[in-house]
């Protein structure tokens, strides 16, 4: 297989725009990243509260079945047929103990066995319904946070989090027990790496609700875990203040108990984003649909020892704040499909906003610095296998 190339430039805070737009490096990072050896979250276990209780899904193409079967045990199958890989669900998602092939009536139960097919006496000498269960790709649970890799080669999933880990219990309410509150879903005319390439630079410049509230930043810190460059975001809570443009403040009112860390965000390589602000639990699967379109499924969360009156609470916020159409948040949507035209001009883009030396990569990174997102653009780099300009 003949391989991509692309030459980097010899500066860290430099990013060639041909890697947000040319078409043929999509099928080797499809490859190399997405089918490598990476981990990617797909769902919370709390999406399935009860035995019989299913998801699915497809990431970066490959189909996949998330099912809780009647003892209570989360397993990820692929959704396919162990017969003839005819697709085996087509729901998003539901409640059932058995899962019925149309093609050809093979039977599996929730935990992938093959329990039933008709004239197995027709069947190969020795044919075994036991030796045709479901396939299943690897799979971690952290705090109820459900991780897939399809690579034998993938480190450990603590490994692959490192201090990120930490960060991300933290913003799912420190024990992961969580309650789904419902989704939103929305397809960006961008690129995979147009959609992952937010930063903390543009929250108060961009989106117009900050400077409508009065909303003014509080202290944090910025860093990037493990070599592929999670970047993580720890920031002290500051309500909005002064005259208001709400009818109902209560909308954007912190119910939580510790304002110091009242905003946490966790970006995983490559695609995966989270965010707690104010009240809001949001996880965010994204997954490329081609290399001009990113899917992104916005998963809102309460907590499973919150009141009548939190879970309302909570569910208004998320409906308003961060989503898609969020007030806080509806501009990065055109942001994403404007760094995608834009990038098919000539060079690179230039990182600036707290860059200090462009032969350098740091971890340490001020809360809106831009320059948080320079060790993740690395490892890209060095997973594509594109060598570094000389100097």
């Amino acid at each position: 297989m003949a391989e991509t190339t692309l030459t980097w430039p010899k500066n860290y805070n430099e990013v060639p725009k041909a890697a947000f737009t040319r078409a043929d490096l999509y099928a080797d990072e499809i490859r190399r990243i997405f089918h490598g050896p990476e981990w990617h979250p797909i769902a919370h276990e709390s999406e399935l509260p009860n035995p019989g209780d299913f998801k699915t899904m497809r990431l970066a193409g490959i189909p996949l079945l998330i099912s809780r079967d009647e003892a209570g045990v989360v397993r990820v199958f692929y959704n396919a047929c162990s017969h003839r890989s005819n697709q085996l669900e087509t729901a998003v998602m539901g409640n059932k103990t058995e899962f019925e092939c149309p093609y050809h009536r093979w039977l599996f139960n929730a935990k992938g066995n093959l329990v039933g097919c008709p004239n197995p006496r027709e069947f190969l000498p020795g044919f075994d319904k036991a030796d045709y269960p479901l396939e299943q790709p690897r799979f971690e649970l952290f705090y109820g946070l459900i991780f897939v890799t399809f690579s034998a080669e993938t480190e450990p999933l603590d490994e692959f989090l490192g201090e990120a880990g930490e960060t991300l219990r933290e913003l799912m309410a420190g024990d992961g027990r969580l309650k789904l509150l419902g989704y939103q879903k929305v397809r960006y005319d961008s690129n995979w790496k147009g959609y992952n390439d937010n930063d903390g630079y543009h929250a108060p410049l961009l989106h117009a609700a900050f400077k409508m509230l009065n909303w003014q930043g509080g202290k944090g810190r910025q860093y990037t875990a493990t070599k592929r460059g999670h970047v993580c975001f720890e920031s002290a809570l500051s309500v909005a203040s002064g005259p208001s443009v709400l009818k109902d403040k209560d909308l954007i009112s912190f119910k939580g108990q510790d304002p110091s860390v009242g905003s946490r965000i966790v970006q995983l390589f490559p695609t995966f984003v989270s965010t707690k602000h104010l009240d809001v639990i949001n996880l965010r699967f994204a997954n490329p649909v081609d290399a001009e379109t990113t899917e992104v499924h916005y998963a809102y969360f309460a907590h499973q020892d919150d009141d009548a009156d939190m879970v309302r609470h909570r569910l208004r916020q998320s409906s308003n704040l961060l989503g898609p159409c969020g007030l806080i948040s509806m501009e990065d949507a055109s942001i994403f499909h404007r760094i995608h035209i834009g990038s098919h001009t000539p060079g690179n883009a230039i990182f600036q906003k707290g860059v200090r030396d462009p032969g350098k990569l740091e971890s340490e990174f001020l809360q809106n610095d831009e320059s948080g997102n320079l060790p993740r653009w690395e490892y890209y780099r060095s997973a594509m296998g594109f060598e570094r300009a000389e100097a």
